[in-house]
């Protein structure tokens, strides 16, 4: 049987990403054998090389929860993350987008009444980890007018790198412990909220407090300091200007 290019294509991703299904005589018939491989062993060369592309690529943008899980289940976890939600895109930036998800829906405690905290901590980690990954490569306020103290809170917006999120483990702690090999242990449960922001092409987090992450959210959500909110700085000064100094806002009235 004549087989089109969009069929050997998907042959081809299949045999990749389910190289335990792949069968030999589909790779005899289909692929063109050297004098010293056979036409199966020359395909097990790109399947491998493919798995330890993927994991490889994985390992870069969940570096602590490598370190969390150890190399060799860290692996496990990627190939079958990679089985269940094959990548969507021609470039690898997209890899990890699903991968907190995965982990959320495959947890074996999943329907259970009590959960285990350290699948908690193994979730929350990767969408740390995420966030800070996409962050270096998204937009930034690099060519944005820097907010200065000046700057008006109505004309206050924020970078556009900034996101915030809340956790339950203080997760940037663990991360920036890794980063520094210092082989942190797992931390015990607490909530954290944390700020992550791209400031002159290099990535910083910020810790905050529950109603700072509320005003931040909140500014996210509305594009400008939020009409119905009272800004964290009419109670503590200081906030204002930590913010300013950390890039955290551009000047609206400088970009009209």
């Amino acid at each position: 049987m004549t087989r089109t290019l969009p069929d050997l294509q998907r042959w081809m991703h299949d045999a990749l990403l389910r190289p335990e299904d792949a069968d030999p005589a589909d790779a005899a018939a289909l692929l063109t054998p050297n004098p010293r491989l056979t036409a199966a062993q020359s395909l097990a060369i790109y399947q491998q090389s493919y798995r330890l592309r993927i994991a490889s690529c994985m390992r870069e943008q969940f570096p602590a929860l490598c370190h969390a899980l150890g190399a060799g289940l860290f692996n496990d976890f990627v190939s079958e993350y990679v089985r269940d939600a094959p990548p969507e895109s021609y470039t690898l930036y997209d890899l990890g987008r699903r991968f907190a998800d995965f982990l959320e829906a495959h947890r074996p405690d999943r329907d259970a009444p009590d959960r285990e905290v350290w699948i908690d901590f193994v979730v929350d980690l990767a969408r740390f980890e995420r966030s800070v990954f996409v962050t270096f490569d998204g937009p930034g306020a690099e060519d944005l007018p820097t907010a200065t103290a000046q700057t008006t809170d109505a004309a206050l917006r924020l970078n556009p790198s900034l996101s915030v999120a809340r956790y339950r483990f203080p997760v940037a702690q663990y991360y920036l412990a890794v980063r520094a090999e210092a082989a942190p242990q797992p931390p015990h449960p607490a909530d954290s909220c944390i700020a992550v922001i791209r400031r002159n092409y290099i990535t910083h987090m910020a810790p905050l407090t529950a109603s700072q992450y509320g005003f931040l959210a909140a500014m996210l959500r509305d594009g400008a300091v939020p009409a119905d909110m009272t800004p964290p700085w009419t109670t503590d000064a200081k906030v204002r200007d930590t913010w300013l100094r950390a890039g955290f806002f551009v000047d609206g009235s400088a970009q009209a």
